[in-house]
């Protein structure tokens, strides 16, 4: 399973990570979110080991949303090296987010 991150771990998970870290700003109540959960999952799964991949619930954590403008979801971000390198708003098909981390690594 993909890990919670919350404004309390960000900065551990995302900013201080070695490997490239996608991190999918969803909520409960998206239907679009939904269709993309079990892509997450999947590649979550898949770069074990070689990027991290994260889930921040935008009605718990506001915080983070606000932080880095997430106005639509499901929205993923990309981060290298603690620096927000790329994003993907809405759903997309797993290989648009699998190119991205690709061209991470």
């Amino acid at each position: 399973m993909t890990k919670v991150i919350t404004a309390s771990n960000f900065d551990e998970v995302v900013l201080q990570s070695e490997q490239p870290v996608m991190v999918d700003f969803w909520a409960q109540w998206c239907g679009p979110c939904k269709i993309i959960g079990p892509i997450i999952e999947e590649i979550h799964s898949e770069y074990e080991g070689k990027a991290a991949v994260g889930k921040v619930d935008v009605d718990q954590q506001q915080e983070l949303a606000t932080r880095f403008g997430i106005r639509n979801i499901p929205t993923i971000l990309f981060f290298k090296n603690g620096q927000l390198v790329d994003k993907i708003t809405g759903a997309a098909p797993k290989r648009e987010f699998t190119n991205k981390l690709d061209r991470l690594l």
